[in-house]
């Protein structure tokens, strides 16, 4: 089973209004309501390829059973931990610029807390966990690597998606695959990357640290997988861009999915790449049979062996 981590959930209500003037009553052209958080995105593609996966993470209030009767309908199975407080609503304005504002989040107590840990004295070394997304600010900083240390006690595998110190933190631990961009990758590094040379660098270094591979989107220009046998550049696939939501999301999905299946890395990159474009390429997460028709147009060249590949 691969389970998906959620600790900060919320509704993306989305917004189109042309020409928004600040100071000013606008109308909006249309909106759109859809249940938000990295992890939840993973489990929604996942689904869609017919791969096993839950759901877990925090939700409350009449927000809270939005996202959990949306994923329902979709036939995505959840086990949520029911909190207090309101889950949080994401606003994501489409104008003639792009804005988010981001709700807080609510504040989880302690038995709360407790409650959600339950299922991971569960887990098998068979199951994998996908930890994506922020942190709430209720929560401790090192939230993550308390269960990550749950996670690998019962040899199970996990990915993380986050940023900054967290994901720093995890990389020791030897998660299955990260995704950072290049910005992140240069915060974590408190450096300035402006080359693929430099790309490949500390994504070389990400390796050495501890992950079993990294997966760098250089957004137009493809995207570069590290193994510790080489070195991979995924080529450009063209189609009209509509949705910059939850692609990184749907990347790591085909990547995690296909992965169990073949534990293939190159296989697995291949059809990470075709899901994260897919959904850049849709007005909500990617549909399979977009995934599937892209899958054949992926193609990955090796662009340097690692001196420590087989």
């Amino acid at each position: 089973m691969i389970y998906t981590v959620t600790l900060n959930p919320s509704i993306d209500y989305i917004v189109h209004a042309d020409h928004l003037k600040m100071g000013e009553v606008n109308r909006m052209t249309k909106d759109l309501k859809l249940p938000g958080g990295k992890g939840i995105n993973v489990s929604r593609i996942l689904h869609r390829l017919q791969t096993n996966t839950t759901a877990w993470g925090f939700l409350g209030g009449f927000t809270g059973n939005f996202i959990d009767d949306w994923l329902k309908q979709e036939g995505v199975q959840t086990d949520f931990t029911k909190i207090s407080q309101d889950t949080r609503i994401n606003v994501k304005l489409k104008s003639d610029l792009e804005t988010e504002i981001n709700g807080l989040g609510p504040t989880i107590n302690e038995e709360e807390i407790q409650r959600f840990l339950e299922p991971f004295d569960q887990l098998t070394k068979e199951d994998l966990v996908v930890l994506a997304g922020s942190i709430p600010k209720s929560l401790s900083t090192d939230f993550y690597e308390k269960l990550i240390k749950k996670i690998i006690e019962k040899d199970a595998q996990f990915v993380i998606d986050t940023t900054g110190d967290a994901l720093l933190a995890a990389v020791p631990y030897h998660p299955l695959v990260i995704k950072p961009n290049k910005d992140e990758l240069s915060e974590m590094y408190n450096t300035s990357i402006s080359s693929i040379d430099e790309l490949v660098y500390y994504g070389k270094k990400l390796l050495n640290d501890g992950a079993q591979h990294v997966i760098i989107s250089m957004a137009g220009d493809g995207a570069l997988l590290f193994t510790n046998e080489g070195v991979y550049r995924s080529n450009v696939l063209k189609r009209p861009l509509k949705n910059s939501v939850g692609a990184g999301d749907s990347m790591i999905a085909g990547f995690v999915g296909r992965y169990k299946q073949t534990n293939d890395p190159i296989d697995a990159f291949v059809w990470g790449v075709a899901c994260g474009s897919a959904t850049a390429f849709s007005d909500d997460l990617a549909k399979e049979d977009l995934i599937l028709e892209l899958v054949k147009e992926v193609k990955i060249t090796q662009i340097e062996e690692n001196e420590n590949g087989n």
